[in-house]
C-alpha cells in the first residue's frame, strides 16, 4: 500500500476541484469540526447539527469550482453553516442554550471571570439560558465573534449584513445579557431584554 503524502490546503482545494474524490474527503476531514462545531452550538441539538453539516457538504461539492482559494473556502463554510443555521432556527423557533465551553471572551465581555463562571454552576446554566434565548441573528454574532473569533467585519461579511449592524448586535446583546445576569430576569422572545 502506497504512503500518501500530506496535501497543503490549497493543493486538496485544487484536487477537489478537478474532481478527484479524494481531495474532496481529504477537505471534508480538514474541515468537519468547525462546521459541525458551529451548527451544534447554534442548534444545540446532535442530530440537526450533524444533518446540517451534511447539507453544508454537499453543498460544498455542488459550489467546489468557484472557490479559489483555501481561506476563500474557510469563509464559504463559515457563511453557509451560519447561515443554514439561522434559517433553520427561524423556522423551528428554536430556543435552546448555547454552550460556553471554549468562549473566555464572551465571559471578559461580561465581566466574568471564566473561573467565576466555572466554578458555579448555576450561573453557567443561567447564562447559557439566557444566550439560548437571543434571536438567531444576535446568538449566530456571538457565535461569530467569541467561538471562531471574528472581528465585526469579518462577522459583516460573514453574515452579509453592513458592519454597524454586527457592532449594534453585539452592544446590545451583551448588555442585555449583563443587565439579565445582575437582576435575573428573562429575555423577551425577540431576543432583547
Amino acid at each position: 500500500m502506497p504512503k500518501i503524502e500530506p496535501r497543503e490546503p490549497d493543493e486538496l482545494l485544487a484536487a477537489a476541484r478537478a474532481g478527484e474524490s479524494d481531495g474532496f474527503a481529504a477537505l471534508v476531514r480538514l474541515h468537519q469540526a468547525r462546521v459541525f462545531s458551529i451548527a451544534l452550538r447554534m442548534l444545540m441539538d446532535r442530530a440537526l447539527a450533524e444533518d446540517l453539516a451534511q447539507e453544508v457538504f454537499l453543498q460544498l461539492h455542488h459550489s467546489i469550482r468557484s472557490l479559489d482559494s483555501h481561506q476563500h473556502l474557510v469563509s464559504w463554510l463559515r457563511q453557509v453553516t451560519t447561515r443554514r443555521a439561522i434559517d433553520r432556527l427561524r423556522r423551528e423557533r428554536r430556543t435552546e442554550t448555547l454552550s460556553l465551553d471554549e468562549s473566555p471572551g464572551l465571559d471578559e465581555s461580561l465581566g466574568l471571570a471564566a473561573s467565576e463562571r466555572d466554578a458555579d454552576p448555576l450561573l453557567r446554566q443561567h447564562l447559557q439560558s439566557l444566550i439560548g434565548k437571543l434571536a438567531p441573528m444576535p446568538r449566530a454574532i456571538l457565535l461569530l465573534r467569541y467561538q471562531e473569533d471574528l472581528d465585526p467585519l469579518d462577522i459583516a461579511q460573514t453574515l452579509a449584513v453592513p458592519v454597524n449592524t454586527v457592532k449594534s448586535h453585539l452592544k446590545r446583546s451583551l448588555a442585555a445579557l449583563r443587565m439579565q445576569l445582575s437582576a435575573g430576569a428573562p429575555l423577551d422572545e425577540s431576543g432583547e431584554a
